[in-house]
């Protein structure tokens, strides 16, 4: 057995570390989300925590860990008779991002169901992780229903399985932990209020903290167990103190003075619901109980509300999570108790920050996204430190801001897909309606009743049914084929030229783009951007499920020079290409933004053409929103949408209920041709 990284030997990420071990005194807090950048010790510092926590004594035999002292009445293993118990470590189990439905929360052994009437049910991650800890890394890109189930297992502290009529219950409480790397794409909002605290990591930028972590990470390769053993002291203190904690939070007093510092707190900062405020009561509460008092004071408010607060300011998806301290500040001062509570401890009554952290220390949230590793996606800088796509030339003009975004009107991918699920176009899903059956391919997931039955049918004679039981066959079984929605890799491909340079038209298209890439983010899409200007196209996010760094890099956006429209075309038409090698299932939509001008280049408007049919010719589903102002148009994005075998559409357009057939219109336009 592998020994794990001591949680006491990580250096920095105090405030990771004291979220955890808030979450292990009083695990009803909701667990715990770590952001940030990679490389950061996130997942090292979860697996650590689990040696800490206190050993378990469970009912021998059953799988779902049960409580001796109380059972749970309902358990699949169950009843338990009293005696018969057994102690072993807390577990630390961890679910893997591509893992399905039936590999979380259990499923039913069907075959067994159908031919002898037993409920044969084979427990999920969810029952192996009751009373210890479920770690989640990149939760991020862990499928929408996965995420579903888990926070409502979280929040009941019971897992549900229904599956044709058969119904089970277990106990499921655990410790949630989740990691993720805000560049590989954002939680949904309603989700990241599942999650009782949030800690945004990042690497220490000290010279001397950098020498010492790769001084300890060097001396633990060499020689895990040895390394361990140094720290075996600092371990059996902490775990001392979780334990010391635990009996005392019964005891921790939450006077009215700190209650009415956690409600004007979350009223201020304009929280929805009223979660915050139960998160924050129980995580001050924790806070006194780790520094050993009993009483809630205001440094416990506030570090209570720089852990739970930051991730719910978070309204719309392009916004940073994070808080203003000073307006913490002013408002934990303004509503200080007058009974003590809420007073300043001062002194020795400060949270001790041992080896679980303390106040203090919270790096700021990192928005700019780094560098992808494409040269391609990252032109040199110029004046002002704005990017230059290769080939500007003069007369480049700053960045205009983007208009106010606009509810958009769905684009969907014509045809049945088969890609990740998602919102937006029609694809064979594990989730949706059922649309028939077929032969199951490896394991039986979602049985079809009526074809199941309709196929071992024809053949009870043959195989000497003389009961009322159906004799069911493995051959008999029919998997559920079902159909729901895909996400898709929507491509922007955008025209920064000249052209486009007025000021306010700039502001209008990128508020365009900016409102589709929203539309991108509900829909879970992965979006790209390529920009075109002067005399050369430049990714300038390659395909990605951070719509939030699609949203900064359009904002960065400069326009000038000549319209390089078949550079564009081609560099999109390589992007797809590539990517068709990587996720071969995911389909593509490309949204070209443009007036229809071509002017970069010898023949700009043939090459523009050619370019434009490789995507017809490939059945790319695309839209050109025609970008053309003006009292005389020359109606350039319209010909440009029928040669890539598209439509096109105004910005006016884009707002009005008659874009919600124009992928439908393409393939129209597709046949007619």
């Amino acid at each position: 057995m592998n020994t794990p990284y001591p949680f006491t030997a990580i250096v920095g990420q105090d405030d990771l570390r004291l979220a955890l071990l808030l979450n292990a005194v009083a695990p009803n807090i909701g667990g715990v989300l770590a952001r940030g950048e990679k490389g950061t010790a996130k997942s090292t510092t979860v697996r650590a925590l689990s040696t800490l926590l206190p050993e378990l004594e469970v009912v021998a035999g059953c799988r779902f860990a049960c409580d001796p002292g109380a059972p749970d009445p309902g358990c699949p293993d169950g009843p338990h008779r009293a005696g018969g118990s057994v102690t072993r470590p807390s577990s630390m189990v961890e679910l893997p991002v591509g893992a399905s439905e039936d590999r979380l929360i259990g499923a039913l052994d069907i075959e067994r169901a159908l031919t002898e009437g037993v409920k044969a049910f084979e427990p999920g991650l969810l029952a192996s992780a009751n009373r210890g800890i479920l770690y989640v890394d990149e939760v991020n890109l862990l499928h929408d229903h996965l995420i579903d189930v888990l926070l409502d297992a979280a929040a009941m502290g019971a897992s549900y399985v229904e599956r044709e009529g058969v119904s089970v219950r277990h106990a499921a409480r655990f410790l949630l932990v989740g990691t993720m790397n805000p560049e590989e794409g954002e939680l949904r909002p309603q989700l990241l209020d599942r999650f009782g605290l949030t800690v945004e990591v990042a690497a220490s930028r000290e010279p001397d903290q950098r020498v010492e972590v790769v001084r300890r990470r060097l001396a633990y390769d060499d020689d895990p167990a040895a390394f361990a053993a140094r720290w075996a002291d600092e371990e059996a203190a902490v775990r001392a103190r979780i334990v010391a904690a635990r009996e005392l939070l019964p005891s921790v007093r939450l006077g009215d003075g700190a209650l009415r510092q956690i409600a004007a707190t979350c009223a201020a900062f304009e929280v929805d619901g009223m979660r915050a405020d139960i998160v924050m009561a129980r995580t001050a509460t924790a806070l006194a109980a780790w520094a050993g008092r009993t009483e809630v004071l205001a440094e416990d408010v506030r570090q209570a509300a720089l852990l739970a607060l930051p991730h719910r300011r978070r309204r719309n998806p392009f916004d940073a999570p994070g808080l203003d301290e000073d307006k913490l500040d002013e408002t934990l001062e303004e509503f200080g108790g007058s009974d003590g509570e809420g007073q300043d401890g001062g002194g020795d009554d400060d949270p001790d920050p041992g080896p679980g952290g303390g106040p203090g220390g919270h790096p700021e949230p990192d928005d700019a996204p780094q560098g992808d590793g494409d040269a391609t996606a990252r032109p040199e800088a110029g004046e002002g430190g704005e990017p230059q796509p290769s080939g500007s030339g003069a007369g480049e003009q700053q960045p205009a801001r983007a208009a106010e975004p606009f509810r958009t009107k769905v684009l969907s991918v014509p045809g049945l897909g088969e890609g990740a699920a998602g919102r937006r176009s029609r694809a064979r899903t594990e989730h949706g309606r059922t649309t028939g059956a077929r032969r199951p391919r490896g394991a039986l997931t979602k049985l079809h009743l009526a074809a199941t039955v309709q196929a071992a049918a024809p053949h009870q004679r043959a195989r000497g049914r003389s009961g009322p039981g159906l004799v069911v066959r493995r051959d008999d079984l029919r998997q559920a084929t079902r159909e729901g929605r895909e996400g898709n890799l929507v491509l922007f491909v955008v025209d920064a030229s000249g052209s486009m340079a007025a000021r306010q038209r700039m502001s209008a298209v990128k508020g365009a783009v900016l409102s589709l890439l929203l539309d991108a983010y509900q829909r879970r899409d992965k979006v790209g951007l390529v920009t075109f200007r002067g005399s050369a196209a430049d990714v300038a996010l390659p395909p990605t499920s951070s719509v939030d760094a699609a949203a900064v890099r359009l904002e960065s956006l400069p326009t000038g020079g000549r319209t390089p429209l078949a550079a564009g075309l081609l560099r999109a038409h390589e992007v797809l290409r590539v990517e068709r090698l990587r996720d071969p299932a995911r389909r593509a939509l490309v949204v070209v933004v443009t007036d229809g001008r071509a002017t970069g280049g010898p023949e700009p408007v043939a090459l523009a053409s050619r370019a434009a049919r490789l995507f017809a010719a490939e059945g790319t589903a695309s839209v050109v929103v025609d970008c053309e102002s003006g009292p005389v148009r020359l109606g350039l994005a319209g010909r440009l949408a029928g040669e890539l075998g598209g439509t096109a559409v105004t910005l006016d357009e884009l707002r009005a209920d008659s874009i919600a057939g124009l992928v439908k219109d393409v393939q129209a336009t597709r046949r007619a041709a």
